[in-house]
């Protein structure tokens, strides 16, 4: 079997790309790209809890890092969920970014531009030996530089926090770029066309009301608002 890294974005039938085929990646590294720019990932699970047992789709946001080929992500060991996910319930995770709002001359041909990734498969439970490392990771992810600041996790942390890894063997990037695709005979309309760029951002760190006086913003928390 081929590693994850052999195989090409969105080589099998359930990760083809058929609507606008054109704006999808074939490149792993653009799969790798938009996880690591990404902070929330959204991930489908289902259980039988709908009306009289029957299947119930879910989907849950989560923190998550990109550790190489694969995603780690964690949750409460009281979830039912994330217990479904742990013990390899089929699942589906997504990250979106939005780069822009495409404003066209008419709203059929109006859009977005976006980079999106789809990964499909089961999650492996990680054992309690790794799980401090993959919080670490995610952790770093979200907040470069904090780590080293925190009080090391409690083992009753550890204990109440299921941690999983999600392998990128099949998985799907699709890719939007570029000005409205106009009617041709609506270039001629006296109406504003264009593209509206919108960008995620840190902003200014604000103290917890209960912060200890002479506690100063860490050098690395400035940094995040390049």
């Amino acid at each position: 079997m081929n590693s994850p890294a052999a195989e090409p974005l969105g080589s099998t039938p359930r990760t083809r790309v058929r609507r606008l085929p054109e704006k999808a990646a074939t490149d792993r590294a653009a799969l790798h790209a938009v996880l690591d720019a990404g902070l929330v990932a959204h991930v489908a699970v289902t259980d039988n809890s709908g009306p009289n047992g029957a299947a119930q789709p879910y989907i849950l946001p989560v923190a998550y890092a990109r550790d190489g080929e694969r995603v780690l992500f964690h949750g409460s060991t009281g979830s039912r969920l994330f217990r479904a996910l742990a013990d390899g319930a089929p699942t589906c995770l997504t990250v979106t970014l939005l780069d822009g709002l495409v404003v066209a001359r008419s709203a059929f041909e109006s859009s977005m531009n976006y980079r999106g990734a789809m990964v499909l498969g089961t999650c492996r439970m990680l054992p309690e030996g790794e799980k401090e490392a993959a919080l670490e990771r995610i952790t770093e992810h979200l907040m470069p530089g904090r780590w080293p600041d925190l009080r090391a996790p409690k083992r009753k942390e550890l204990a109440a926090t299921v941690v999983v890894a999600l392998p990128l063997t099949e998985a799907s990037v699709k890719i939007s770029t570029g000005d409205p695709d106009d009617d041709p005979d609506d270039l001629d309309s006296p109406v504003w066309a264009g593209v509206v760029p919108l960008h995620e951002a840190y902003c200014d760190p604000k103290p917890a009301a209960n912060l200890a006086p002479g506690i100063d913003v860490p050098d690395y928390l400035r940094r995040w608002r390049r």
